[in-house]
C-alpha cells in the first residue's frame, strides 16, 4: 500500500494541507500515522478523492473517439513557421504541447485564447515512478 504524506496529498488534489488535515478531521479522508509520527493518506484512497473531485471543462468536440485522454484547455502561445508549429496550451493544471503543421494551425483557426481539445493516444504515453529510495 503506498502512503502519501499530507503535504503531497495536498500537492496532487491542488488544494491546501489545512484543507487536506480537515478532510482527515471530518471523515473524506482516512489517514493513519507512519513509522516517524507524520500523517499519512492510503494512495488508492486519494487517487479516488481526486477522480472523484476532478472537474474539466465539457468537451466542445461531441464526437465518439477511441482516445480516452481528452483534456479540454485553452491555447495559451503558438510558435509558427513556414512548415511546422508548436502550440502550447493550458488544460487546468496541466501544460500541454504540440507539434502540427503550419497548415493545421490555419485549418483550425487556432490562436491564443481559443478553446481547443488536447488528444493523447495512451499508446504515445509515458508513465514514471520515483526512483527507489526516493519519496515521491
Amino acid at each position: 500500500m503506498t502512503l502519501i504524506r499530507v503535504s503531497e496529498a495536498a500537492r496532487f488534489l491542488g488544494v491546501s494541507d489545512d484543507t487536506v488535515r480537515r478532510w482527515l478531521e471530518n471523515g473524506t479522508l482516512h489517514g493513519s500515522k507512519d513509522q516517524h509520527g507524520k500523517m499519512v493518506v492510503d494512495g488508492v484512497e486519494l487517487a479516488a478523492l481526486a477522480k472523484k473531485q476532478s472537474q474539466l471543462p465539457q468537451d466542445p468536440a461531441g464526437v465518439g473517439s477511441s482516445a480516452r485522454n481528452r483534456m479540454v484547455g485553452l491555447v495559451t502561445n503558438i510558435i509558427m513557421d513556414k512548415v511546422m508549429a508548436q502550440v502550447e496550451m493550458q488544460c487546468g493544471p496541466f501544460r500541454v504541447v504540440s507539434l502540427m503543421s503550419s497548415e493545421a494551425v490555419r485549418d483550425l483557426g487556432l490562436e491564443p485564447g481559443s478553446v481547443a481539445t488536447a488528444v493523447v493516444k495512451s499508446t504515445n504515453v509515458i508513465i514514471e515512478v520515483p526512483a527507489k529510495g526516493n519519496p515521491a
